[in-house]
């Protein structure tokens, strides 16, 4: 009997998984493994609404399993130590897993093939499992360019390229008997979680997908940016986990065709976009991606508005709804979550890992190519080819909130100003002011924009 282990990381679904497909072609019996890594807790990723959606996840992949005939096995601590032991247990001769491309996946693949070249183990990475396109898969003509650095011209690239076909989901799978795994993990004495936030698993993003095809798809290019309408599809907290193959939704998407349908593969081809380029450059992780010398605030005042920032408390209603909505909900919007990096990095000119950490702090979707490459996009270090933009929360609010309905939902203090008035508190008679428990601008709009120009010589 030959046996091949399946090692999960962020593809947490049966339907179009190529490692699991291929090892079930390949092998007799079958270890679906997924190892709670003790190296994510260490760098500090572990994040509480993460961690109880993942066990939504293998809860739901556990099931599927179960109904296949299978079970999810489940180990703790480090990756190759963990698979490299069960490679002992079992006799395996293949492991297949999906490429990863963060300098965290990187050096835990060459561990994993370290691992298992010295018991004579074969290891099998597999492209185009978490993106559409893998990373390299298209690169700018020129010697010695490994990237496109540039979203429009690769987009161009990726739209012409073919797409696989999707793999369907495996009637049976069979494990060796007698694997023995650790208990799934629980959302129980999980403390710290957001209390809105979203359920996950497989049978959740399949149903949500559905619906949204069904009901958002076609009304998406022209919605996408309404913020009280919540037009979104919400499906990137099941895209960063897995849950969702992004190949079977862009094929779905394509079929469906129309505008909406192409603006949403847009946006797919945008985290494919950000993935290729942090796995040419990992340490964009961390470090500009195009330094522009920036010297940013810190010292006390820095440090209390950047508090104010992240309590929904900085006196500008659209920033702090967006806010709260991370705090309750685990997620934001996407016009949000532009405007309030904007404001952080550029009115306020702090660093953008202050906010990038907060937003991983929190995220449900908090992935590592699409939060840090965003956060550089808006801070001007990354790949925006305006990298001085300032994005007005007054102005961005009157046009994607005109009557201040998503700002009323999430700052109920101000609930009873009506219409786009609610976007400028401070400009009530000051007696009606009075009445609102809200604060103060925390800076004023031109000083904010002034002192940003200053910074990066533009004045």
């Amino acid at each position: 009997m030959t046996v091949a282990i399946v090692l999960f990381t962020s593809d947490l679904r049966l339907h179009d998984h190529p490692p699991l497909h291929a090892a079930l072609a390949s092998a007799d019996e079958v270890v679906p493994l997924f190892v709670l890594d003790e190296g994510v807790e260490v760098a500090g990723f572990g994040a509480p609404n993460r961690r109880a959606f993942l066990a939504d996840c293998l809860r739901d992949l556990d099931a599927g399993l179960r109904e296949r005939g299978g079970r999810l096995i489940v180990r703790q601590g480090d990756v190759a130590r963990e698979v490299g032991g069960l490679v002992g247990e079992t006799g395996a001769d293949a492991v297949h897993m999906a490429a990863g491309v963060s300098g965290y996946a990187q050096r835990r693949e060459e561990r994993l093939r370290e691992t298992l070249e010295r018991v004579g183990c074969r290891l099998s990475v597999h492209d185009a499992v978490i993106t559409t396109l893998a990373p390299g898969a298209v690169v700018p003509s020129g010697a010695g360019r490994d990237h496109f650095a540039v979203f429009t011209p690769y987009f161009r690239r990726w739209s012409e390229e073919g797409l696989r076909s999707p793999f369907p989901a495996p009637r049976s799978v069979r494990v060796p008997e007698g694997t023995a795994s650790a208990a799934l993990p629980t959302r129980a004495g999980l403390h710290g979680l957001s209390p809105g936030l979203a359920e996950g698993g497989e049978t959740e993003g399949r149903r949500l997908s559905a619906a949204w095809r069904r009901s958002g798809l076609a009304s998406y290019e022209e919605l996408h940016d309404d913020m009280a309408g919540d037009a979104t599809s919400r499906l990137s907290p099941h895209l960063h986990f897995g849950t969702l193959s992004p190949t079977e939704l862009v094929h779905r998407a394509r079929a469906a065709g129309g505008p909406g349908a192409e603006a949403f593969v847009r946006q797919l081809c945008w985290r494919d976009f950000h993935h290729q380029v942090l796995a040419a450059r990992p340490d964009a992780s961390r470090s500009d991606y195009r330094p522009r010398q920036d010297r940013w605030r810190t010292g006390r005042a820095a440090e209390e508005e950047t508090a104010a920032w992240k309590e929904g408390r900085t006196g500008y209603p659209v920033i702090d709804a967006a806010m709260r909505q991370l705090l309750h909900e685990g997620w934001m919007h996407n016009r949000a979550r532009l405007l309030t990096a904007s404001f952080l990095a550029k009115t306020l000119y702090v660093d953008w890992r202050a906010g990038a950490r907060h937003f991983l702090d929190l995220l449900v979707d908090g992935d590592i190519a699409n939060n840090q490459l965003n956060w550089q996009w808006v801070a001007g270090t990354g790949t925006d080819s305006r990298p001085n933009r300032v994005l007005n929360p007054v102005t961005q609010a009157k046009r994607y909130d005109p009557d201040g309905a998503y700002v009323r939902r999430w700052v109920p203090e101000l609930a009873e100003i009506s219409g786009a008035a609610v976007h400028e508190p401070w400009k009530l008679p000051e007696q009606e002011r009075a009445r609102y428990d809200y604060p103060e601008p925390v800076v004023p709009l031109p000083e904010g924009l002034a002192r940003f120009k200053r910074a990066r010589g533009l004045d």
